[in-house]
């Protein structure tokens, strides 16, 4: 009964809550307004569900957590503003902690470890080897990992160590697993993915007893080193800080997850500390945290800590607007401290979350405030920096007019009242092509708050023209999960709009996409769409919302378009292995598009052009399938046994054979196969066709002449007609009739019967009539075109050379000779030298 939800699914459904939408795993309290307000004692949370017939949908769950709080162990607790459970008071006023943050994570930690969610999130604080053989580093390192089916994909950054050369990853028994080679940058960020992962190790990963290393190549030689865990705050996180120290070789680090109440200024964090306290200390440690700004206390909190357990969540409450302010530019700085004579610190300064992912947004008029359909699309990508500033990179093409405002704003609360944050029309450029157009800038005062719901996929870019002045174009910036696909890191995607499709489609619908090709001329690609309306999703299938194409712009030729995969989301991604040499050609030259089709525009709902530089002469270098391998694949029908088969692909809700073939639902003049769990649909190819008019009829894939085309004379015949058929080399014969079946093309040929005659010596009166008649005296002997007709002679004429009734021979072609393939023979009570001449040709 687990619900398994995909990444396409995840990113498109939710709960609707109080007039808000709520993504799934969210967790809120409830606002029920005046005069209840929030409830703060309440938590519900938007839990993932699936239908009978595999729907996916959000359904809410609230619970009271109330009946959770811990027993105050003071005579007379209180109830603090905004807080759920009472607790004792305390001396300093402004450091209050709620008790009810430990009921919260135990709910969090409840939900986001139920099998409901297919993704896992890991994290690893990485500090200095004493017991290696390599000298023991200052360096700390943060990874965070994304476990997707048998992918993990993983975030490293660290500080006080130059970059690492090699990252490896030691399994329970300290073998190594994996290892990957880090590519040389100047940032402090690494991004890779481990892909395949064993089920050995994935069991391993899911039981915490993986750990990961990274040493440096130069000459100091340094490791760090940390376990694999699982945690429940990592999906709420805005704000982090990796917390170092000042010590030589200390081997102490640490790392602090934040993030800021929905409704309240409120912080909570969470510290994960390694190497503070010494191994082997049972006794618990009292530590000093602090909140410093250019070293001046803010405020500070007093806690206990051991070796065994050295990590716990606190609240900050009611952070003021200048404690904000400093938040927001990273400058605020978080310490841990132990007390005692032998004291040890860690620091390290707050700033918005950083990983491999990419904050992203997709504009389409449909999810303009009021929809529309104009073909117009907008794309954008941000950078957040730890300064809190945000740059921007916004493209807009195919709008209805001109550019007239474009704004960062918040949810609606109202539809007539919108809630903009930020206008950066001033850095829009217009281009010389009517509706479009370029943003290229930085917000460089992004409040701490507006941090955090850009990070939660809580903020939106508007587009206003001058036609549709309120929106055109709207869309949600959206955090895209990093995937492997380096392109995301360098290039900017490229964007698909219905304008783009030839002839041009006036859809809701947008989309933008990333194209590499590797050096194996492998094409790897990652789309993401926006606007599609429901009819437009439910029109294709269940789930199925559109199909993702490549091919050339060319749109006369379809032999090198190509199925790249279906749309069962907002999302999709993959790699393409066998490319012609054409096709790369043309992405090379910029001549290429990619596409996505849907049932309502099967030929293409939204495009774009794109243009991938490569030097693949001879073709994509992929895998060469083995033939026993295929063999041994083909065959295999059994459902049952199909999903055990690593190599069986899964399209349209059903499962397919390595190596086999079918034709698809979505489109029934294509014919799709199965390749090693790859999916790879062609179009049926068409005969070109010499006839002047031709007919598409509904129950075919291609074309066909209107009328009947004849081998002999190789010309088209309308319906009905009849006509005398042409023979090389004997020219017409008038002693045969064809006739065009326009129901069916077919040609029906029949040889004409001559009269009975009654004189004793019949004539022709013309050498090219079929029938002799019955002379009024006699006439001269026949000619030698006489020996081809109906009653003529004995003998046959070919060419020129005479044969004897019956008698067999290969005719001889001019440049050519003997024909041994094609035997003739001459049959003069049927003339059918003709007809098996023709037979035997053709």
């Amino acid at each position: 009964g687990d619900v398994l939800v995909t990444s396409a699914e995840y990113d498109f459904v939710g709960c609707s809550f109080g007039g808000r939408f709520y993504s799934l795993e969210d967790t809120w309290h409830p606002d029920l307004g005046e005069p209840f307000g929030v409830m703060h004692c309440v938590m519900c949370h938007c839990e993932p569900q699936r239908s009978r017939r595999g729907k996916v949908f959000g359904k809410v769950s609230c619970r009271n957590m109330k009946q959770d709080c811990p027993d105050p162990t003071c005579d007379d607790p209180v109830l603090l503003p905004g807080h759920c459970c009472k607790t004792c008071p305390k001396g300093n006023a402004q450091m209050q902690t709620c008790e009810c943050v430990s009921v919260f994570l135990q709910m969090v930690n409840k939900w986001k470890h139920s099998p409901a969610f297919l993704e896992s999130d890991f994290v690893a604080v990485l500090t200095g080897v004493t017991d290696s053989w390599l000298p023991s580093s200052s360096g700390v390192a943060r990874a965070r990992f994304t476990l997707a089916r048998t992918s993990l994909t993983f975030s490293i950054t660290f500080q006080r160590m130059n970059r690492p050369s090699l990252i490896t990853f030691l399994d329970s028994d300290g073998n190594t697993a994996f290892e990957f080679r880090v590519p040389q940058a100047d940032t402090d960020m690494i991004c890779g993915v481990w892909k395949n992962l064993p089920k050995s190790h994935l069991r391993q990963l899911e039981a915490e007893q993986l750990r990961v290393s990274m040493t440096t190549a130069d000459n100091k030689k340094e490791e760090i080193q940390g376990k694999i865990i699982k945690h429940r705050a990592l999906f709420a996180e805005t704000f982090s800080a990796i917390l170092t120290s000042d010590e030589v070789h200390s081997g102490m680090g640490g790392i602090a997850m934040l993030t800021l109440s929905d409704t309240e200024n409120n912080l909570h964090f969470i510290l994960i500390l390694q190497g503070l306290v010494p191994h082997g200390t049972s006794v618990k440690v009292p530590v000093r945290v602090k909140l410093l700004y250019r070293q001046h206390l803010l405020r500070e909190i007093q806690a206990n800590i051991s070796a065994d357990d050295p990590d716990f969540a606190e609240v900050l409450a009611d952070l003021n607007s200048r404690e904000l302010f400093w938040l927001s530019r990273g400058q605020l700085q978080i310490s841990v401290e132990t007390e005692g004579q032998n004291s040890r610190q860690i620091s390290g300064y707050i700033s918005g979350k950083r990983s491999c992912d990419t904050l992203q947004s997709v504009m389409s008029s449909g999810s303009a405030l009021t929809p529309g359909k104009t073909g117009g699309v907008g794309s954008a990508v941000f950078t957040l920096h730890h300064n809190g500033s945000l740059d921007f990179q916004v493209l807009v093409a195919g709008l209805s007019s001109a550019v007239v405002g474009m704004t960062i704003e918040m949810k609606p609360r109202r539809r007539s009242k919108r809630s903009v944050l930020y206008d950066i029309t001033a850095d829009f450029s217009a281009t010389e092509e009517r509706g479009s157009g370029r943003a290229l800038g930085s917000c460089g005062r992004v409040e701490a708050r507006h941090i955090h719901m850009l990070l939660q996929n809580e903020l939106f870019i508007n587009i206003a023209t001058a036609e549709q002045q309120e929106s055109e174009l709207r869309g949600q910036i959206r955090m895209l999960p990093y995937n492997g696909l380096d392109a995301r890191q360098t290039e900017l995607p490229v964007p698909l709009a219905g304008q783009f499709v030839s002839p041009p489609v006036r859809t809701g619908a947008a989309g933008h996409a990333w194209v590499s090709v590797d050096e194996q001329c492998h094409l790897h690609y990652e789309i993401v769409v926006n606007g599609l309306s429901k009819s437009e999703d439910t029109s294709v299938s269940a789930h199925l919302h559109g199909l993702a194409e490549i091919g050339e712009m060319d749109d006369s030729s379809t032999n090198h378009k190509r199925l790249l995969t279906g749309f069962y989301g907002q999302q999709a991604q993959g790699v393409l292995k066998d490319i012609s040499v054409e096709l790369l050609r043309h992405l090379d030259e910029g001549t290429a598009y990619i596409q996505v089709s849907t049932k309502m525009n099967p030929r293409g709902e939204i495009r774009g052009r794109i243009h991938v530089p490569n030097s693949c002469e001879l073709g994509s270098r992929g895998e060469v399938v083995e033939e026993a391998e295929f063999d041994d694949l083909v065959f295999v029908r059994d459902p049952a046994e199909l999903r055990k088969d690593p190599h069986t692909c899964f399209f349209e809700g059903e499962h397919h054979a390595h190596g086999s073939q079918w034709t698809p639902q979505y489109n029934t003049c294509f014919t799709c196969t199965c390749q090693k769990k790859t999916v790879i649909c062609d179009p049926v190819i068409c005969p070109a066709l010499s006839c002047p008019h031709t007919i598409q009829p509904e129950d075919q894939c291609c074309p066909i002449c209107d009328g009947c085309y004849f081998e002999g004379d190789q010309k088209m015949h309308a319906p009905g007609t009849t006509w005398h058929p042409f023979v090389p080399p004997f020219g017409y014969i008038k002693c045969a009739v064809c006739t065009c079946k326009g129901s069916t093309g077919e040609v029906h040929c029949e040889k004409l019967t001559c009269p009975p005659l009654t004189c004793s010596r019949p004539i022709r009166r013309n050498p090219s009539d079929c029938c002799k008649e019955c002379p009024a005296e006699d006439t001269p002997p026949l000619e030698d075109d006489e020996m081809m007709q109906a009653d003529g002679t004995r003998h046959c004429k070919f060419g020129n050379n005479y044969y004897q009734n019956s008698e067999h021979w290969h005719p001889r072609v001019p440049l050519v000779g003997e024909m041994k393939c094609i035997t003739c023979w001459c049959d003069v009570s049927l003339s059918s030298l003709y007809f098996k001449f023709l037979l035997r040709t053709f």
